[in-house]
């Protein structure tokens, strides 16, 4: 598999950031979901414990993935022309913009509220004595909206992909999965 992307496919530095990405989404919003449908319990605190912490790993994916992407602009796969070309670019500008603000805002919170952050033991600030409110304000009022909207977006990612393979019966999805099959790949 190449290193670099393709017109016809991602390379392994792609895949690699777009499925650990997929997974620690997936394990945040499983935490979320435990903590709404179980409550208090120990699987709650594990799970929600590692919050933080996941999240300030998904925004160093994110930037990597985001530089990784601008550098390699002209090999990736084109999107398709017309409305659902369009539509699919829209659908993945919201989706990087969720990926970073959801975290950002979390981060301008938790750097409001006095309480110091050193994920994975590498310090990002210390804790202070004062709290801040005019920089948590805005993660207590939209953080968990825009995750919940984020994770809509995913699930639509998702659809469109088995839409993709399913009905169009294309290599959209194989482009990230695995090898175009040679029919496609001799069509382009």
């Amino acid at each position: 598999m190449a290193l670099h992307d393709t017109p016809l496919r991602y390379g392994i530095v792609t895949r690699t950031l777009h499925w650990a990405m997929a997974a620690l989404l997936a394990w945040q919003f499983a935490g979320m979901a435990v903590r709404l449908t179980v409550g208090r319990a120990p699987i709650t605190s594990f799970m929600v414990g590692t919050h933080a912490t996941i999240g300030s790993l998904l925004l160093i994916l994110l930037l990597a993935r985001l530089a990784w992407a601008v550098t390699h602009r002209q090999r990736r796969p084109a999107y398709e022309a017309g409305p659902v070309g369009i539509a699919a670019r829209a659908a993945h500008l919201a989706m990087y913009a969720l990926m970073l603000v959801v975290p950002a805002l979390a981060l301008l919170r938790l750097y409001g509220s006095g309480r110091g952050f050193a994920p994975l033991g590498i310090p990002l600030f210390a804790p202070r004595p004062e709290r801040i409110e005019w920089m948590m304000a805005p993660a207590n009022a939209v953080h968990g909206k825009l995750a919940w909207l984020l994770l809509a977006l995913i699930a639509g990612h998702i659809l469109a992909a088995l839409w993709h393979r399913l009905v169009r019966q294309d290599d959209t999805l194989a482009r990230m999965t695995g090898p175009l099959s040679a029919t496609a790949s001799a069509a382009r």
